[in-house]
């Protein structure tokens, strides 16, 4: 990797050359070209969540929150390997033609590492989950795989939003986030320090909300004493878009734009995702800012401009041609992610489907035929999607099965056509089932119900969720299938918990991208076993959870929910059937090792999963952590030994200070294949193996 020191040297010796006026308009995301020093144009807003995102084709990966479920750090890089190589692939075609327009750049700001702790935030589905451990791990191996190994960065991560960012989306500009320092840093602060000190990070942007009275993107606290002196950052820093402008329009943090430009730089916010530091200079005249302050900024940028070989003539990357994009290869990971991602939630024994004694399935629902439902947000535009529908439909004619479809309701609304009166695809709804062996109902959300305030059509909720219930369209639908009497599957595309009672087995598809139909097929009839599990909590009902706005960990997520979820964290079931056994902890080397038997008649994938619980400190969470995981594939029969590495945090606590701490000497270990919570061990059939550690 090129040594920053020469990358910062060069940055320095260029950023001399210029005037004050230009040093001040670099530090905007859309950084204009400076044609007497060799500048080009450069945009700063680049989006990655999940494959290159609203820059044309490229291949979509399932949503963020379904590669999460797939709980597997090395499969996690290998993706962000294949999006890093289509955004180096764009550019260069891109870069080539004089486009440098948004999103046509290197700097990505991916991923979001913010902690999805309530299921009503409409952004969750774009995090890892609620999992402090979970989303460090894959937070590090994703930015490891956007910026690469080579001598220059491959493309620059952002890690946001710094910090204690996650709903409501209606009310961000003008929230404040209380949170203790117990939460901060042993719920919200782990994995944004992981990414500084483990991935090397490139860039961190700031939250619109306030944290704990200080605007994030102006704050001292984050910014200056965590961010720069206490973790040494050395990267840049970026504004959410338009999040400066709060500070004197929402929070009132100050008065007018160039106080807030001035505050945002003093602080470290280097570039500007909206236009307040167009008021750079007023400020500078105002005497708020000195151009000492506007420079260090600007080299900050151009050293990560250099970092990425921008201005270099040995770019290995450069020769990355655009045809690397939309590849095969690239299709064929996007399916294994799929079909790893899904997880089966409930099962009665319809699934896997025996394609030797159906004749006939129905496929329904407002997302059977949907490319919203593959795609989530932050999303890429595909040039080989498969629905579900299409997915059902492909497999299903080589085995001589017909294939019904309705629609069967819109994803909200009362009624399809708009003359019609409601529920006017009912009658057909009945109809397919009747004459169905089978029906398969794809339900659930899309990124125009559950996303980003403004993004979304869910007006009445800025993207927010009100409940855990689908939407009353879609309940009367399956209403409807379950009075025919027919075996229903529910497919559920969605981004977050929902609570759907109707049906004979529950399939979780998430958002899986542009395979999500071929994925879906193939779990359906069998040929793949499903292995996802979940990385966040299933509740009956918000009625069980804090206000939305209560940033308090109590109550909340597996590690301190004190009420019997729906479906827990970690969980998920399989067609072929696992046993651990002989269970080892190394607790000086931080190491678990156990033997995982597939003891069933399919082939199969599982996680293993370490939990751990300090038996006598006061400060350990309400019931257990995450501590380790391992994903394994198994041939039916096979058994392997299993290894998995330890969180080095695994045997420590966060006290009320917010200090990590050595607290007890007794610790329960617990490796399984789930949590050791009542429900998993009622929903599996086995609880997980126990080992207490002491230390003297």
């Amino acid at each position: 990797m090129m040594d920053r020191n020469e990358a910062r040297r060069l940055a320095h010796e260029l950023v001399s050359k210029m005037t004050l006026e230009e040093k001040a308009s670099q530090l905007r995301f859309d950084s204009p070209a400076i044609p007497r020093l060799g500048v080009p144009a450069y945009n700063w807003w680049n989006e990655a969540l999940h494959g290159v995102a609203r820059a044309g084709t490229a291949t979509v990966f399932p949503q963020a929150i379904g590669l999460a479920a797939i709980f597997d750090e090395d499969f996690h890089e290998e993706v962000a390997k294949v999006i890093s190589h289509e955004a180096r692939a764009k550019y260069n075609g891109q870069s080539a033609h004089e486009d440098r327009d948004i999103y046509k750049g290197l700097s990505m700001w991916s991923p979001n590492i913010n902690i999805f702790r309530d299921p009503r935030w409409g952004r969750g589905h774009e995090t890892y989950g609620e999992d402090p451990y979970l989303t460090s791990r894959l937070g590090v191996r994703f930015i490891k795989g956007l910026q690469g190994d080579g001598k220059y960065l491959k493309t620059a991560a952002c890690a946001k939003h710094f910090a204690v960012h996650s709903g409501p989306e209606a009310i961000r500009h003008e929230f404040d986030a209380v949170s203790n320092p117990k939460d901060m840093w042993e719920t919200y602060l782990p994995a944004f320090e992981a990414a500084v000190k483990e991935a090397g990070v490139e860039s961190v942007m700031g939250a619109y909300n306030r944290v704990n009275g200080e605007a994030a993107c102006g704050s001292k606290t984050l910014l200056v004493d965590i961010l720069r002196d206490k973790w040494a950052f050395e990267g840049h820093v970026t504004s959410d878009c338009w999040a400066i402008r709060d500070f004197h329009t929402r929070h009132f943090v100050t008065s007018t734009a160039p106080e807030s430009a001035a505050l945002a730089l003093k602080m470290g916010c280097d570039v500007n995702c909206g236009n307040t530091y167009l008021h750079m200079m007023q400020a500078y005249q105002e005497g708020l800012v000195t151009e000492d302050d506007i420079t260090l900024s600007c080299e900050r940028m151009f050293t990560s401009r250099y970092l990425m070989g921008l201005f270099a003539d040995d770019c290995e990357y450069d020769a990355i041609p655009f045809t690397d994009c939309d590849t095969d290869e690239h299709d064929a990971l996007a399916l294994t992610a799929a079909e790893k991602s899904m997880v089966l939630l409930r099962n009665n024994g319809v699934l896997p489907l025996n394609a030797d004694k159906i004749r006939t399935i129905a496929v329904i629902g407002p997302n059977a035929n949907s490319l919203p439902a593959l795609e989530g947000n932050y999303n890429g535009v595909s040039s080989r999607y498969v629905t579900f529908l299409e997915g059902v439909r492909a497999y299903c004619k080589d085995k001589g099965i017909r294939v019904l479809y309705s629609e069967g309701c819109h994803l909200f609304k009362e009624k399809v056509q708009g003359l019609g009166l409601e529920a006017d695809r009912l009658a057909e709804v009945a109809m397919v089932a009747e004459a169905a062996d089978v029906v398969i109902a794809c339900v659930g959300l899309d990124a125009t119900l559950e996303g980003e305030e403004g993004d979304t059509g869910n007006a009445f909720a800025s993207g927010d969720k009100l409940n855990l219930d689908l939407p009353e369209s879609q309940q009367k639908m399956l209403d409807a299938v379950v009075a025919t009497g027919k075996p229903l599957v529910t497919v559920v595309a969605v981004g977050s918990a929902l609570n759907i009672p109707q049906g004979d087995a529950e399939l979780l598809a998430w958002y899986p991208g542009q395979a999500g139909g071929t994925a879906l097929a193939k779990i359906l009839f069998g040929e793949v076993s499903p292995s996802g599990k979940l990385p966040l909590t299933f509740y009956h009902s918000v009625d069980e959870l804090p206000e939305f706005t209560d940033y308090s960990m109590v109550n909340r997520t597996y590690r301190y929910f004190t009420g019997k979820p729906l479906y827990p964290f970690g969980y998920g079931l399989s067609y072929t059937t696992f046993d651990v056994k002989d269970c080892a902890v190394d607790a000086e080397n931080g190491w678990v090792t156990a033997t995982v038997a597939n003891t069933g008649c399919k082939d199969g994938e599982t996680v293993v999963q370490v939990y751990v619980r300090d038996t006598q400190s006061k400060y350990e969470v309400a019931n257990t952590h995450l501590a380790g995981f391992a994903r394994v594939a198994l041939k039916a029969g096979e058994e392997k030994q299993v290894a998995v590495m330890l969180d080095k945090n695994a045997f420590t606590v966060v006290n009320d200070e917010g200090e990590r701490i050595a607290d007890g000497k007794v610790y329960d270990v617990y490796c399984g294949l789930s949590q050791p919570d009542e429900l998993s061990v009622e929903l599996l059939g086995a609880a997980p193996l126990k080992t207490t550690v002491t230390f003297e």
